[in-house]
């Protein structure tokens, strides 16, 4: 399919509504962003790139990396992950600490914040420099050597991530996180100040549109059997409590951050990416939602 007419057309579309959304305030460094940025990206498995608005300039991925951080782990522990965090939506907001009483400090999910703190210490735990190695992994599944934390937004959140610290050392409470929650949140705060481009982003992703093997040189990031189990996390929990109405409205499996992007998998055929800073009531990005919803309609490119 031709997308470049259709992504063009939708993102005037989209472009002109009001934008209902607010900045995460929360994230002190995340309100200096232009609240008016909008950029969209799609890759498809046959090396087509088409991109509009700001989809070349970089911004805070913040969820959006609790997928890599999973996948390397996965890598490294295999289908032990799933005994230290669980696959179900939750039904919570994404710092809730609810569930974690009644589940014994298990996460529901590895895209809660709990489940990445969760993700982190297992990284911290098999990696001998952890923060280095996390970037390098990432660098190299892109093949891209220009990506790179935000040192000033890792600071911001610690500055502010009471929650974060809550929710680890309450994990840490029943045992279940092994190293010390301040080497565990350090690293955790550092993993979702990760910075990328629509472009890059929707470049990276695009192996788990390719059944686990990059499109470049059909290296295997993932197996066929892992890629599907990633796709069906972020088609389940990817949204935190809005992951049933992305699935219903749009279609795809996806994950979004709190910084205003979103990435979004076909499988089969591509990765789009799209970012617009001002999230709606879920803390998903408000034109971001309305781009996809309108995107999968028009195109016919849901899976279901």
């Amino acid at each position: 399919m031709k997308f470049e007419y259709l992504i063009g057309d939708i993102y005037q579309k989209i472009n002109d509504i009001e934008d209902k959304g607010e900045i995460a305030s929360y994230i002190p460094e995340l309100l200096k962003v232009n609240p008016n940025n909008f950029g969209v990206h799609i890759t498809t498995i046959h090396q087509v790139n088409f991109g509009v608005g700001n989809y070349n300039d970089k911004f805070s991925i913040q969820s959006i990396s609790k997928v890599l951080a999973l996948i390397l782990a996965y890598r490294i522990v295999g289908d032990e992950i799933w005994s230290k965090v669980g696959v179900e939506p939750s039904g919570t907001a994404f710092n809730s600490l609810v569930q974690l009483e009644a589940d014994k400090g298990i996460p529901r999910n590895p895209f809660l914040n709990a489940g990445a703190i969760v993700v982190s210490d297992i990284l911290l735990s098999n990696l001998k420099n952890p923060k280095e190695d996390f970037i390098e992994f990432v660098r190299n599944i892109s093949n891209n050597t220009t990506l790179q934390y935000s040192n000033k937004i890792a600071q911001s959140e610690k500055a502010v991530g009471y929650r974060n610290v809550a929710l680890c050392n309450f994990i840490k409470s029943f045992g279940k996180i092994e190293n010390e929650p301040s080497d565990v949140l350090d690293f955790y705060f550092d993993l979702c100040s990760l910075e990328m481009s629509c472009k890059e982003l929707s470049e990276l992703f695009l192996f788990l549109a390719n059944n686990g093997l990059t499109v470049q040189n059909n290296k295997s990031i993932l197996s066929e059997s892992q890629s599907k189990r990633i796709n069906a996390l972020m088609q389940t929990c990817g949204f935190y409590d809005e992951s049933g109405e992305f699935a219903f409205k749009v279609g795809l499996p996806g994950k979004s951050g709190v910084g205003g992007g979103i990435i979004a998998i076909h499988p089969d055929q591509y990765a789009i990416a799209v970012w617009s800073p001002k999230l709606n009531e879920k803390g998903n990005s408000y034109k971001g939602m309305k781009f996809l919803e309108e995107f999968t309609t028009r195109s016919e490119s849901s899976i279901f």
